[in-house]
């Protein structure tokens, strides 16, 4: 029964990864397509591009609630179901994926960073805020949410290591899985062709 147990509990996390609130947001309020327009890419940020603040606050909330909300869950189920430990740490990975292959939304989803962070904020907050102040310092340095993003996912498990933090593998694993996703960003990044928020790209 565990292990039927331990499927719903991640099947579920997924599956609240997979509402994509930027499209979401943007059907609701008549905007295009995010995954049309601007970077492609249906996150926060280019729904800001969009020049509809309430929009990208909107999926901003939306994607972070849903990480912490499955982690959060997983958490209070495992012990109450005799789940193994390994469940809340495969909630994060579940949760990131929908985000990112997201069943309702054709496969084409986002690069995770606002639903990982959410999803981290359940799981340990002390390292969750650690990573959204590297955000912001170096977001507010350069203007590059690409770089504040992966600058940050580099960190957290450093961050964690340092703190005692038992979670320790499984946020080497999403770190890599959000730098696989900024694999197009980090290579414009090289090439110092990367975009600033708030200019053109030359």
């Amino acid at each position: 029964m565990q292990n039927l147990y331990s499927l719903l509990v991640l099947a579920s996390a997924y599956l609240l990864g997979s509402l994509s609130f930027a499209v979401i947001v943007s059907r609701l309020m008549g905007l295009p397509d995010p995954r049309s327009v601007g970077s492609g890419n249906p996150g926060a940020t280019n729904m800001l591009r969009s020049g509809r603040k309430s929009a990208a606050l909107l999926t901003l909330a939306g994607d972070l609630a849903k990480g912490w909300a499955a982690v959060a869950l997983a958490v209070q189920a495992t012990p109450k179901l005799g789940l193994a430990p390994w469940v809340v740490e495969g909630t994060v990975l579940a949760v990131f994926l929908g985000h990112v292959f997201p069943l309702f939304f054709g496969f084409r989803g986002g690069k995770g960073v606002a639903t990982a962070l959410g999803a981290l904020l359940a799981l340990d907050w002390s390292v969750a805020a650690a990573a959204l102040l590297v955000w912001l310092a170096v977001f507010a340095a350069t203007r590059i949410s690409s770089l504040a993003a992966l600058t940050a996912a580099a960190l957290v498990p450093l961050c964690a290591a340092w703190l005692g933090d038992g979670y320790v593998p499984v946020l080497v694993l999403l770190a890599l899985l959000v730098f696989w996703r900024h694999g197009a960003n980090i290579r414009r990044l090289l090439a110092g062709e990367e975009k600033r928020f708030g200019k053109s790209r030359p």
